[in-house]
């Protein structure tokens, strides 16, 4: 961005791992905070995960700067403790009492700093259930939302780490609330965030659903749709579309671009209400339809009658996506195998600029000389420290 970042000059020191502490993180990175991630000795065991883990560090840290401290030593407390003591922002994802028990807790560091935000990154708020380890999967399937992905029966978790990310981003709101409000008091605060409550917070319009229908939300592949068109159809060339219809000015488009005039002159088709209570005769016609068009074709008489579509993409699709490329929207990002590949920019646009990547992921301790030498250490103390690391 040409202009000043929104978040220059806010100092965050982040302690966390895998997903949701530095989801946290590195938006406020991407909105220029200085974040520095604490790491322990030998670094954050989430750059080793394999599996569906083995892109969590490079997704989200980028825009940081990293340091390895011994938080057991004591050098590493008086090095922590001179890091938080002109810090605007704490951040950190351990289990409850973690930290407290390090000396590293709110009371024990907003001591040195009552202008401390503290962030806790939890599984759940205060409660019977704050003592309980959570995990992203763990909440979707106890807050309801793995029971209304997968099919009736078979309870599915997302196909993304939506809740980890979803509590940081809630994260970084009271982050930035309460430094308004300090703006205000001239006072910091403890807040958190947690896994299960924004679960909650995702499915309350199954909750909503079920009070006003009287009736239980259904799994998503056994709803019943609020709108009669608004489903995956097969194209001519066994590729697949998403297409929705979901009013009425669009259905009176829809009937017209695609020559339906049996179904734009029957006047009990008017209202969305009675279409879906016919969808059984709608869709089945509209299946015939589409099936006699290749996939560009169809995608070309949606796009210039404004009708909502979708293809049906896989994640590694998205490297290539048009939209993203040239927009700004996949940052280059250097990965530890050597490859350096574009991954999704904060999806904030701000006086029409994107925001952009500062600094690649760092490696392990990467900056910790950089940052002790900004906290006042000589290179002799900076080499004693290390040599402790």
């Amino acid at each position: 961005m040409t202009q000043t970042l929104p978040l220059e000059g806010i100092e965050v020191v982040e302690f966390s791992h895998m997903v949701m502490g530095p989801s946290a993180g590195v938006i406020l990175a991407d909105l220029g905070a200085e974040v520095v991630k604490v790491e322990p000795p030998g670094g954050d065991k989430t750059r080793n995960l394999l599996g569906s883990g083995a892109g969590y560090f490079s997704m989200y840290n980028r825009n940081k700067r990293s340091i390895c401290v011994d938080m057991n030593s004591e050098a590493g407390r008086e090095a922590i403790f001179r890091l938080t003591k002109t810090a605007d922002v704490v951040i950190e994802n351990f289990r409850p009492g973690a930290l407290e028990k390090k000396g590293y807790g709110y009371a024990a560091l907003s001591a040195e700093n009552p202008g401390l935000i503290y962030c806790s990154a939890r599984g759940f708020l205060q409660g019977p259930y704050a003592h309980r380890a959570a995990l992203d999967e763990v909440v979707q399937m106890m807050g309801g939302l793995a029971y209304m992905t997968g099919p009736p029966g078979k309870p599915l978790r997302a196909g993304a780490s939506v809740i980890d990310v979803m509590g940081g981003m809630f994260g970084v709101i009271g982050i930035l609330s309460a430094l308004e409000q300090r703006r205000r008091t001239g006072r910091g605060q403890n807040l958190a965030t947690s896994l299960f409550e924004s679960t909650a917070f995702l499915v309350g319009q199954h909750m909503a659903q079920y009070v006003a229908t009287g009736e239980p939300a259904a799994p998503m592949p056994a709803r019943v749709s609020a709108w009669a068109v608004y489903e995956v159809f097969d194209t001519a060339d066994d590729d697949r579309l998403f297409v929705g219809v979901v009013s009425d000015t669009q259905w009176t488009i829809f009937c017209e671009e695609f020559g339906l005039t049996d179904f734009s002159q029957d006047r009990l088709l008017d209202s969305n209400a009675q279409r879906v209570k016919r969808r059984d005769e709608i869709i089945p016609v509209v299946q015939r339809l589409f099936k006699g068009f290749g996939i560009e074709e169809l995608v070309a008489k949606l796009d210039r009658c404004g009708l909502p579509y979708a293809p049906i993409s896989k994640p590694e699709d998205l490297f290539e996506d048009e939209h993203l490329l040239n927009s700004e929207g996949l940052l280059p990002v250097d990965f530890p195998n050597g490859k350096t590949a574009g991954l999704p920019a904060l999806p904030i646009s701000m006086s029409g600029q994107r925001l952009g990547l500062r600094r690649s992921v760092p490696k392990t301790g990467e900056h910790t000389r950089e940052v002790l030498g900004d906290l006042g250490y000589s290179d002799a103390e900076i080499d004693n420290l290390l040599d402790s690391v």
